[in-house]
Parts: C-alpha cells; sequence; structure tokens
C-alpha cells in the first residue's frame, strides 16, 4: 500500500472517530445555553485546548511552516507578534472576560458586550451581531473551500466533491451539539497538533544530521546556504537592506499580536465559557505553554524543510510541512500526522459556524418565547441553513474562479479582529467607555479596514496595525467627547 492510500484510509477513520465523538458529547446538550456556551461548565484544559485548535489549525501547521521555508528567520517577528498577543490574552484577558461572562449571563460574544453596555445595548447586539455573522459567513465558506482545495491536493479529490466531505464531516455533529461538540473535537485536534509539532522537529533534526544527501547538515548552516542560493535574507532578523521595505516587513508580522487582545469572538467564547477562577488560571497556563511550544516547532519545521529540500526544492512552500514528515518518518506513523493537520484545518469551520449561528440565533432573532425544546431546535435549524449558505458560497467562488471568499476573509483579522480588540480592551480596562464610544468604534473600525484594503493601501502598511491604531483614537476620543449618561 502506497504512502497515499494509507493516508487516506488512516484520514477516513481518524473522520469516522471525531465525528463519534462530537456527536457523543452532543448528547449533554439540553437546552440553547448548553448550544451556544456548554452552560459556561468547560474546565480549563478544554477550553485552552479548543482555544489554540481554533486559533492556530491550518496556520499552525501549514501557513507558518510555509512562510519560514520561504523567508527563513524573518518569520520570526510573525510568531514574536502572535505569540506574544496569544500570551496576553490568556495572561490579560481570558479570566477577566470568564468573570464578566459570567456576572451578565452572556452566551455570545456581542451579547456580552450589549448587556455590558446598556445605553446602546440594541444597537451594539444589531450593528456587530450583523458585522460577524456577515464576515464569518464568507470565513466559513472560505474553509470548505481550502478543505476541498486540499483534499484535491492530496488525493486528486474533485474539489466540489472535496468541500462536500468537508461540510459533511463537521456539520452533523456541529448542528447536533453546538458549541459542547465542537470545543471537544477541538481538543483531539490539539492534542494531535502538539505530538506533530513536537516530535517532527525533533525526529527532523536527528535525520538531518545523519543524512548526508541532505541540502544542509543543521538549520544555521540551511540558512547560510540557502541564502547564497537565492541571494535573499534567510539567515537574517533585520532586514534593513531594503530600508523602509524591511520596517514593513517586520511591522507586518509583528502586527498579528493586535487581533489576540480579546477581538476574535470565535476565541473569546473560549474565555467566556470556562467554568469558574480556577480553571481560568489552569487554562491560562495550558494555552501559553501550548502556544510556544507550537510556535517553535512550526518554524523548525520550516527550516528543516529548507535543510532537505533546499529553498527552492518545493512547488507549494504551505506543503513543507507534510513534505518532511513524509521524508522523515514511515509512511504509516508520517499519514497519521499529517491526518491531524489535515483535519485541524477542516475543523476549524466548526468553531466559526457554530458561532456565526450562536450570533444570529441569539441577538439577531430573538423571541419572546423561552421554551428550551423550541429554542434548541432553533438553534440547530439555523446552524444548519447557515452551512448550507457557506457551502452554496465556497461553491459558487470555486465555479465562478473568483476570490471573493479569500478577499472578505482578509478583512476578518483586521476589520473584526482589530476592532473588537478594542473594544474589549477599553470595555474591561476603562471606566469612561460606554455604549455610544463602543457603537462608533465597532462602525469606524470596519469601515476604516473596507476602505484601507479595497483602495490598495494594504500594500504599503497593513490594516492589522492601523485598524487598531485608528479605532482606538476613535474610542478614546468619542469616550471623552461624549459623556457617559448616568442612570437614572
Amino acid at each position: 500500500m502506497d504512502y497515499q492510500a494509507q493516508l487516506l484510509l488512516v484520514m477516513i477513520i481518524y473522520m469516522i472517530l471525531l465525528i463519534l465523538w462530537g456527536l457523543y458529547q452532543g448528547r449533554k446538550v439540553k437546552n440553547a445555553d448548553d448550544f451556544a456556551i456548554a452552560g459556561r461548565n468547560l474546565p480549563g484544559w478544554t477550553a485552552a485546548l479548543s482555544e489554540r485548535a481554533t486559533g492556530e489549525s491550518s496556520w499552525a501547521l501549514l501557513g507558518l511552516p510555509g512562510a519560514a521555508y520561504a523567508t527563513g528567520l524573518t518569520e520570526v517577528w510573525t510568531a514574536i507578534g502572535c505569540v506574544l498577543g496569544i500570551i496576553s490574552a490568556w495572561a490579560l484577558i481570558s479570566w477577566r472576560l470568564r468573570d464578566e461572562a459570567e456576572k451578565y449571563n452572556s452566551n455570545t460574544f456581542t451579547g456580552y458586550l450589549s448587556s455590558r453596555h446598556g445605553d446602546a445595548a440594541k444597537w451594539i447586539r444589531i450593528v456587530g451581531s450583523s458585522t460577524i455573522v456577515f464576515f464569518f459567513f464568507f470565513y466559513v465558506g472560505a474553509q470548505f473551500l481550502g478543505g476541498g482545495k486540499t483534499l484535491h491536493t492530496m488525493f486528486g479529490i474533485d474539489p466540489t466533491l472535496g468541500m462536500i466531505i468537508t461540510a459533511a464531516i463537521i456539520v452533523p455533529y456541529t448542528i447536533y451539539g453546538g458549541f459542547q461538540s465542537v470545543v471537544h473535537t477541538d481538543v483531539i485536534q490539539a492534542v494531535v497538533m502538539i505530538i506533530t509539532l513536537i516530535v517532527g522537529p525533533i525526529v527532523g533534526l536527528i535525520y538531518i544530521a545523519n543524512n548526508p544527501d541532505v541540502f544542509a547538515s543543521s538549520i544555521p548552516e540551511a540558512l547560510s546556504k540557502a541564502e547564497a542560493v537565492a541571494q535573499t535574507n534567510y539567515a537574517t532578523f533585520f532586514d534593513f537592506t531594503g530600508g523602509w521595505t524591511g520596517g514593513v516587513v517586520i511591522a507586518g508580522g509583528f502586527s498579528w499580536f493586535f487581533g489576540y487582545l480579546g477581538g476574535q469572538p470565535q476565541l473569546s467564547m473560549r474565555f467566556m465559557a470556562i467554568k469558574d477562577k480556577k480553571q481560568a488560571k489552569k487554562a491560562r497556563n495550558i494555552g501559553i505553554a501550548w502556544t510556544v511550544i507550537a510556535y517553535i516547532g512550526a518554524l523548525c519545521l520550516g527550516w528543516i524543510g529548507i535543510a532537505i529540500f533546499g529553498p527552492t526544492g518545493l512547488a507549494d512552500q504551505e506543503f513543507v510541512m507534510p513534505s518532511v514528515l513524509l521524508e522523515i518518518f514511515p509512511p504509516a506513523i508520517a499519514a497519521i500526522l499529517i491526518t491531524g493537520a489535515i483535519a485541524a484545518m477542516v475543523s476549524t469551520a466548526d468553531s466559526l459556524l457554530i458561532l456565526s449561528a450562536t450570533e444570529f440565533s441569539e441577538n439577531l432573532l430573538q423571541s419572546k418565547n423561552k421554551n428550551p425544546k423550541k429554542e434548541l431546535l432553533k438553534s440547530r435549524l439555523i446552524t444548519a441553513l447557515l452551512a448550507v449558505v457557506a457551502l452554496s458560497l465556497a461553491y459558487l467562488s470555486s465555479v465562478l474562479e473568483i476570490n471573493l471568499i479569500y478577499t472578505l476573509v482578509s478583512f476578518v483579522w483586521a476589520g473584526i479582529g482589530g476592532t473588537f480588540s478594542v473594544v474589549i480592551l477599553l470595555t474591561l480596562f476603562w471606566k469612561k467607555y460606554h455604549g455610544i464610544p463602543a457603537l462608533i468604534t465597532i462602525i469606524t473600525g470596519m469601515l476604516f479596514t473596507i476602505v484601507w484594503i479595497s483602495t490598495g493601501m494594504e500594500e504599503y502598511v497593513t490594516s492589522r496595525i492601523l485598524t487598531f491604531i485608528v479605532a482606538a483614537a476613535i474610542a478614546i476620543l468619542s469616550s471623552l467627547i461624549i459623556p457617559k449618561k448616568q442612570p437614572k
């Protein structure tokens, strides 16, 4: 049996077990609160691993190793920005957001913001939820599209069929068990991911040190030789030879920091769902440790790829991780590790889908009927409907060969992440910040991001930095200009 057949067999078994695990966890869901936020009863380790799997997935396993393979040491700045952002979120925001969600009995991200800022609750709920649902429609669609393309690349499956398979994997347990099923399947993904990112680099370093046929026998040698061959700065942290361009590259890498500061709703929901303060501390420690280890491993896999294949040896840089694993492990072991990586990417859609569904159900389709069974049925039907819409968008984008989905996804990290990070930070840490400035911040941040990216200015300075700065400036000024209404 060749490696591709082994990989396909392992993947089928893995996915079946994942679906069954998600359905098994879904049996605990009895009402809409369980469906939306797992009853705010998550153990710390579950919340931490789920948040990490949701936050990284294809980025840590395909994107970051690919970027490290293509650029060498320069990619360290991206890793530093991400790691510092994640550490800041877990150390400063996670437990505060958990306490606030409990205090206001909030089941959704914008539900918390609207409850916290009562002077503009209605409009924060409408504008915030509408913005998140709209952009995450396309975000889910992008995951389906990405899953289809990955299955096509790995196994030659038709991309459209690959999208349907991707949806068929995650939609059943997401509809049945909601947030409860999603977080527990995420835990499995996080464990497989961290095993891959620990074992892969260790075995890879041993492999290149003992194999005379590789491009280089160590990472430093690989970076130095790659720099000589490709005539680019693989072995340099600070590339200012291009003047302004070098600074932009470093700032662009570090800019990922701002999106992690509470502004990604799919991550913040994990903070809000933690059971108690003791579990929040446990989650913080696990989340930070996982992050540091995973990012070091991801960078090393990219650099080991240079040592094995050379700087020009791979046609697609983002497949450096599976290429390295297939080179250094027997096919059966490589198949297990690669399957976990692909599954983590594919199943990211479940977190985005349940977020969109609960925002839509809880905030945009509020009903006076609070019958638990009917509310749960409503949440499940909306989840199914949104999955169909997202899959249709992915299919249209593929058939028409347009990049609409990926273009709109580029707005998410800046427009959603940068904007809502400001809102969350000021909500938690500044007493003068209130509802009207929060609403103004949301509108300003989204409009600025859309205009900035649409006009091509993203090529000069990334909106991941500027959206945060502009939104923060507007938030502070509007809070100082517009006084908070005192309760009668």
